[in-house]
């Protein structure tokens, strides 16, 4: 990545740890109103444990809702963050689940070493430049087979965010997508599409969610 490819990645992490304490107030509870989303994550259960179970990771799993709301469904899932903020206040509201600091850009997990990956809402700030970059991460992580669940906010624009969660002040792309597109990476990547689904709910005013497995 080039000298200014960096800055946004920067510019995010700033974002998220200052306003990582009213994010968990804002969104402990988003989950509860979105059956349609609980039905995917149950899916996504579903489909690890016929796998025969492993590690799960939440990447870009900010405060730590998802991760906790997997290992409700029996999954050993774990979060990693970009936000050393974030990642603090996940690691108090869920105590003794791992959390650990890192990114979907330069992911340091073995090759192989989970069967199930989410992206919650997360890569809505990585640029389309990088993306292919990401989702290649995402399979050498992966188990074959292994699922992959993504959602994402649909649109074709990007934003620039600047304040956000009680006012805090953020800078933030966000980068709305279509299913076409999002899936065209996919299986340039290596991913077969299970299901897809464009709905609104309190996760998002017109969300897409996106399940995938791994191809051999």
């Amino acid at each position: 990545m080039g000298p200014n490819a960096d800055d946004w990645l920067a510019d995010t992490r700033t974002s998220y740890d200052t306003v990582a304490a009213s994010y968990a107030e804002l969104t402990r509870h988003i989950l509860d109103e979105a059956p349609e989303e609980r039905a995917a994550l149950a899916l996504f259960a579903d489909l690890v444990c016929a796998q025969g179970g492993g590690l799960v990771a939440d990447v870009g799993c900010g405060t730590g809702r998802i991760t906790g709301h997997l290992r409700t469904l029996d999954l050993d899932a774990f979060g990693i963050d970009l936000s050393p903020g974030m990642i603090d206040v996940a690691r108090r509201e869920h105590p003794g689940v791992r959390f650990d600091l890192g990114s979907m850009t330069d992911l340091t997990l073995a090759d192989t070493s989970v069967t199930g990956l989410v992206a919650w809402y997360s890569l809505i700030h990585i640029p389309d430049n990088e993306i292919s970059s990401v989702l290649a991460h995402f399979r050498r992580v992966l188990r074959p087979g292994g699922p992959l669940l993504l959602s994402f906010h649909v649109g074709d624009e990007s934003q620039l965010k600047t304040e956000g969660y009680g006012g805090h002040p953020m800078k933030v792309y966000v980068h709305r997508r279509q299913h076409e597109q999002t899936i065209e990476w996919l299986n340039e990547a290596g991913f077969a599409l299970e299901t897809h689904k464009t709905l609104t709910s309190a996760e998002s005013k017109l969300g897409g969610i996106i399940l995938a497995r791994r191809q051999p």
